[in-house]
């Protein structure tokens, strides 16, 4: 589908559509400059694309929810399709990490962090991550070639998420798919009954997994000390109790946001590094810069595009009237590339200092993941700059995935070295 432009009345059906998906940065530019709290039919939901006007839905948690956010998406179904949705509609009606409000948004997130999300715990992590890099360069090294994204960039944060949970590595091949399941809907308020099915199958295969876990905790398949144990055992803590359903969401949640966002950064992150082959010579030549690559590699291809917001009270946003009960995209690879906020926001330049971005969100629902994905990126980052300074693309142009709209990431990417 070629890009319409914003006055063709089948610009809102673009804004749904793989090809945008593929190549969002003109339209998301046109949305910004002409009508940055767009009403897109097509989505079902307001799209905001401005800096400012994202960090506002972000401040105001009393109108811009995250509870029920998700629940909402099988509305436009009729109502014999949405009996077939019952175990979906339990999943995400129940209060999770990122499915809550404050006071349960607080509760959960400090057992998150307490339960093994902390600064220190996560870079206690930092030697593991090495060995895991290491060992998967080990693989591919006599080849001369790589997937960067089949080889490196999705095996790693999944193998440190299944350590991170105490179990053991094998299950990441079960994590993954099913991540893949619970994300295959989201993005559009208006999903297709297949991609809800798809999701619905993936709770139960994640409840299956966990109604299982009791028994693996005690023959020593899983580690009671990981962090599913320590959820587990939060169930009966005093201070910070869990219900089941609670517990199920948030695992949920932690299987899309431990691995998703690091696949993406590592991906996008160097395909974007050897597209500008003279800011991957600045890195070789000063790997002090890696902090702020990675910093700018978020910015340039957010890995996370969009994330909703269900209203629960009327709010004015750049003069449009939102009504309780609508939802809200707030666009981060727009945001990210708003010139009010950055200069040069086209341009990709590890030295340049850009400032806050929005990669991660804002606000009390700041990514409770973003300083593990930061390690990870950085720790292979620094081994491809030792190990394989010389890496090129061999692809020219690799494909986008379509399918999974609130997410930036690729098929494939293959290098030599």
């Amino acid at each position: 589908m070629a890009r319409p432009r914003f006055a063709d009345s089948d610009f809102g059906a673009y804004l749904a559509s793989p090809a945008f998906l593929g190549d969002p940065y003109d339209a998301l530019r046109e949305l910004r400059e002409r009508d940055p709290v767009y009403w897109c039919d097509s989505i079902g939901a307001w799209i905001v694309t401005r800096f400012d006007d994202c960090m506002q839905t972000y401040r105001d948690v009393d109108a811009y929810s995250n509870e029920g956010r998700l629940a909402g998406t099988l509305g436009h179904l009729p109502a014999e399709d949405q009996e077939l949705l019952g175990d979906f509609t339990r999943f995400y009606r129940a209060k999770g990490l990122i499915h809550s409000d404050p006071p349960d948004h607080t509760r959960l997130r400090r057992l998150i962090t307490k339960a093994g999300f902390s600064a220190s715990q996560v870079e206690a992590l930092r030697p593991k991550v090495q060995t895991i890099v290491d060992g998967l360069l080990d693989d591919v090294t006599p080849n001369g070639t790589m997937n960067v994204i089949d080889d490196l960039a999705a095996i790693l944060p999944m193998t440190v998420l299944c350590d991170l949970l105490g179990v053991p590595h094998a299950d990441g091949a079960f994590f993954r798919p099913l991540a893949d399941r619970l994300l295959g809907f989201q993005g559009r308020n208006k999903p297709s009954l297949e991609s809800l099915l798809a999701a619905q199958q993936g709770i139960r295969d994640l409840r299956d997994y966990l109604e299982d876990a009791p028994r693996r905790f005690a023959d020593g398949t899983n580690d009671p000390e990981g962090l599913l144990g320590r959820l587990f055992a939060a169930r009966d803590d005093a201070d910070d109790p869990l219900d089941y359903d609670e517990l199920v969401n948030t695992v949920g949640t932690l299987l899309i946001a431990g691995h998703e966002t690091t696949t993406s950064l590592v991906g996008n992150g160097l395909y974007t590094l050897l597209r500008h082959p003279e800011q991957w010579q600045l890195l070789r030549s000063d790997p002090g810069l890696l902090p702020g690559g990675i910093e700018e590699m978020l910015r340039y291809e957010s890995p996370l595009t969009r994330q909703p917001r269900l209203m629960k009270a009327d709010a004015v946003l750049d003069d449009k009237h939102i009504r309780t009960g609508e939802t809200v995209f707030h666009m981060m690879n727009a945001a990210n590339r708003d010139p009010e906020h950055f200069t040069e926001p086209e341009q990709f330049n590890i030295t340049l200092p850009r400032g806050k971005h929005l990669a991660f969100g804002q606000g009390i629902h700041f990514c409770l993941g973003a300083p593990l994905a930061r390690l990870e990126g950085s720790v292979v980052f620094a081994t491809l700059i030792e190990r394989m300074p010389d890496i090129r693309l061999v692809e020219p142009t690799p494909t986008w995935v379509t399918d999974k709209p609130t997410v930036r990431t690729l098929h494939s990417l293959h290098v030599a070295f």
